[in-house]
């Protein structure tokens, strides 16, 4: 059990700076710039996360378990969905901010979205992180109570990097509508590069839909 500690302690680590990831950085920055609360923000981080989370369980417990490996294709296939992913969040922030009269539908998508953005996200870091797992423990169960406690790491640190990072548009929304807009709009465009080098990435270096793809877990 004291041997399990240090593997325990790393696991909250690493889930924690696998929250600062750029792609997911960059997905729940697109959505949480429309957020007008840091309260609202942080259950957008925590849905993120759960999501993420969820995810990683099934999939990696999947993997520790029977010992599987992602094929190449599809491992490409994950990454190319997180690119179209990216360049659709960022699309809708690029829209017109909807009218005060069509609000409500919005707000019915805002917990759906974020969950499975994270889902999505899941699918795509289980084999880098379920290697991770055998890595450092060589027994399934303890790998699977490697990737729960790294999964609250993410949790947790997804929603604490949500909260900071929608402290500056809190801000705006209350003194500066204009500027705002200026932050969804500038978080929009980012997305759209972003999801479009990830899913360059994919499809042409990795050679997606060629007879040899080729793809590293990451």
């Amino acid at each position: 059990m004291h041997a399990l500690l240090p593997v325990a302690l790393l696991a909250v680590f690493l889930g924690m700076r696998h929250a600062t990831d750029p792609d997911h950085v960059v997905a729940v920055a697109t959505i949480v710039s429309r957020q007008r609360s840091a309260w609202s923000a942080s259950r957008i981080g925590a849905l993120w996360g759960l999501g993420h989370s969820a995810t990683l369980l099934v999939v990696g417990a999947a993997l520790a378990t029977f010992r599987l490996a992602i094929p190449p294709r599809l491992g490409l296939a994950t990454s190319a969905l997180v690119g179209v992913m990216l360049l659709s969040l960022g699309a809708l922030n690029l829209r017109p901010a909807p009218a005060l009269a069509g609000h409500a539908h919005p707000h019915r998508l805002a917990g759906a979205r974020p969950l499975f953005v994270g889902v999505v996200h899941g699918l795509d870091g289980s084999a880098a992180v379920t290697l991770a797992a055998l890595a450092a423990v060589h027994d399934v169960r303890a790998a699977i109570a490697y990737l729960v406690v790294f999964g609250l790491g993410t949790l947790v640190g997804m929603t604490i990097i949500t909260a900071a990072i929608a402290v500056p548009g809190v801000y705006a929304a209350a003194r500066l509508g204009r500027l705002q807009h200026r932050l969804r709009i500038a978080a929009g465009v980012v997305s759209v590069v972003y999801g479009g080098v990830l899913l360059y990435r994919a499809v042409v270096l990795g050679g997606l839909f060629t007879d040899a793809p080729l793809w590293t877990a990451e």
